[in-house]
């Protein structure tokens, strides 16, 4: 297989935050959107990323959590519940991870 073969654009792509703790709270899934793949800027950025400075992490994050139209749903006006946004940030570096 050649490399090139393995080259696409960036596909929006569904993510569901569906553990137990989650449901029982908000009584369904939380789903949000992100790209299948990333620059490898960012990828880098992520991996190197300080686990101990959260705010580094939620910097990256935040431009990684879309909406179905492909827009950050962070912003410098909102802001998740922290539970839902440790949970999502997992799902991230879980996703991109593969």
């Amino acid at each position: 297989m050649k490399l090139s073969q393995l080259t696409a654009k960036p596909t929006l792509i569904e993510v569901s935050i569906d553990d137990e703790e989650i449901v029982q709270e908000y009584g369904e899934p939380i789903t949000f959107h992100m790209y299948d793949r990333q620059p490898i800027d960012v990828f880098m950025k992520l991996a190197n990323s300080d686990q101990n400075n959260p705010a580094t992490m939620i910097d990256i994050v935040r431009h990684l959590l879309l909406d179905d139209k492909g827009k950050p749903i962070l912003t410098d006006e909102t802001m998740l519940p922290t539970n839902v946004l440790i949970k999502a940030m997992s799902k991230v570096t879980d996703k991109l991870g593969k």
